[in-house]
């Protein structure tokens, strides 16, 4: 079956949106077509349908293709929890730490896993688009490559360059590139991409043209920005984007709502999707807080996820938040933590095996009655289930979605006020049933403070609401975050069908049309 991969000039070059971009062009021709990124290093990750974690941008890209999520399309995981350490993840599951070294040392088992995958995604769809991680030509990391070239070589599948004009040298970077390439791989290296275009066309063309006559590879496309573009982030925080007085904001912050929410931004923060919802809300004034800078006032503050609990913790002790939280706490506001963010909450967390880092306990915030033990054993589920009436604002059930991805159990006198109720398979039921009610989550005996395991959370507008009205928030407004996903989807294909030349694309995967060749596309949108 025909494979694409798409590499990109630097990180952060738009590998990830021109795979969804791609892939949801192909599914809506009728075809049969799956992501694949051999590795990924992410700290925003999805639960399976089997049973694994996968890199956020993959389940992103699955969505695009009208699948449901699989381990093989991301065999490969990594989660940074040092500046030269990450949790391993083979095909879902941890493995263990690793310092740079010694994966280095892995890689080799590593690739027979993507391979692996590669060979059973084969099997099962038409076609597979494959997503580079970082550039082709980081030369220290050649060596054993599984992300880029060598997988590229491993599979023999012609291959996409995209670089981000938007950064400034658009032309180096992809010249550059191509020129620290092998022969064989720069043989494999099709065509080029230049994504975040703005401005007229026209002045680019000479460009356009030299590019071509140097390299001798085409210039399949010219992408445009697209402004307010929301789809589900990598890994990174996204950057500041210019408004229309061309005034950049640091933050996602609407300025006319009257409802402040807020994150801090931990120097390991996980899965700060579950926020997408919040950032689209209407009335909601949403943003993300650097540790280091001034803490706004707000009426929610919200704790999320963190691959370093107790490193974490440590370091919004050091910039005050302890004294913000009490004084905001003080004044009726709420607190809500998220994961990581809800073990911070509680009195104690105790990591005895190591599994975040050195062996050890740390105090919690103490806001919630409860204590956190770590264990090996990771949670990966997907939930369903519905808010409970402690929430204080419930009147009947309200239900909500998740999904659950953390080592550790949470126990304690508030988690007999839990946030979360749901139906679990349960083996010491009666004969007569099928499932016994479990519970997540803890509050607080005076109704200010909550925390849940539970990503996602806001993802459902009753759900949202609920939440929201618990944090003071009385609003009719919701965002139905997975229709909105599903505009964006189809606003990003609709742009990339109009600037590439899809004929040239189809063909590389072996299903030429017979369409003539699209002339160059490109501007603001």
């Amino acid at each position: 079956m025909a494979t694409l991969m798409i590499q990109g000039t630097t990180s952060d070059a738009g590998k990830s949106t021109l795979v969804a971009a791609l892939c949801r062009c192909l599914y809506r021709q009728g075809l049969n077509v799956a992501p694949f990124k051999p590795q990924n290093m992410a700290l925003n990750s999805a639960v399976t349908e089997d049973g694994g974690e996968i890199g956020r941008a993959q389940a992103l890209q699955a969505q695009a293709c009208a699948v449901a999520p699989h381990t093989d399309m991301n065999p490969v995981l990594l989660k940074p929890c040092t500046d030269i350490g990450a949790q391993v993840i083979i095909h879902g599951k941890a493995v263990g730490n690793m310092n740079a070294s010694s994966y280095h040392q892995y890689k080799q088992v590593a690739m027979e896993a993507v391979m692996t995958s590669h060979a059973r995604l084969q099997s099962r769809y038409q076609h597979i688009i494959v997503e580079g991680a970082g550039s082709p030509a980081e030369i220290n990391l050649r060596d054993r490559d599984i992300a880029n070239m060598g997988f590229a070589e491993a599979a023999d599948c012609p291959v996409i360059l995209v670089a981000d004009i938007d950064r400034g040298g658009v032309f180096a970077h992809l010249v550059g590139t191509l020129s620290l390439l092998s022969e064989s791989e720069q043989a494999r290296v099709k065509g080029f991409v230049i994504n975040r275009f703005r401005g007229d066309l026209s002045l680019l063309e000479s460009g356009l043209d030299w590019l071509e006559e140097h390299t001798g590879k085409p210039v399949l496309g010219v992408l445009p920005y697209l402004h307010g573009l929301n789809l589900d982030a990598e890994d990174a925080i996204a950057r500041p984007e210019p408004d229309s007085s061309g005034d950049t904001h640091s933050d996602h912050s609407n300025k006319t709502a009257r409802f402040r929410v807020i994150v801090p931004v931990l120097p390991r923060i996980s899965n700060h999707t579950d926020f997408d919802a919040l950032q689209q809300h209407p009335e909601v004034d949403f943003r993300f807080v650097s540790i280091d800078e001034e803490i706004p006032p707000a009426d929610l503050v919200i704790l999320p996820g963190s691959k370093a609990v107790r490193d974490d913790l440590e370091a919004l002790r050091s910039r005050g938040w302890p004294r913000y939280l009490q004084k905001h706490l003080r004044y009726g506001g709420k607190v809500l933590g998220i994961c990581g963010g809800y073990q911070m909450l509680g009195e104690q967390i105790n990591d005895p095996l190591g599994v975040e880092g050195e062996p050890g306990s740390a105090s919690g915030l103490a806001y919630l009655q409860c204590r956190t033990l770590l264990q090996t054993h990771k949670a990966l589920e997907n939930r369903q289930g519905f808010l409970d009436e402690t929430l204080g604002c419930v009147a009947e059930e309200v239900p909500v979605s998740g999904y659950e991805i953390h080592a550790g159990t949470t126990e304690g006198s508030d988690c007999e006020r839990p946030l979360i109720r749901f139906r679990i398979e349960g083996a010491d039921c009666q004969p007569a049933e099928k499932t016994e009610v479990a519970c997540d989550g803890a509050m607080n005996a005076d109704g200010l403070v909550a925390g849940t395991y539970w990503h996602g959370i806001f993802d459902q507008p009753e759900a949202c609401q609920a939440l929201l009205r618990w944090a003071g928030l009385h609003s009719d407004a919701a965002v139905d975050l997975n229709a909105a996903r599903e505009q964006a989807l189809d606003r990003l294909a609709d742009s990339f069908e109009a600037a590439i030349d899809m004929p040239a694309l189809l063909a590389m995967l072996g299903g030429d049309n017979g369409l003539p060749r699209t002339e160059r596309a490109g501007g603001s949108a």
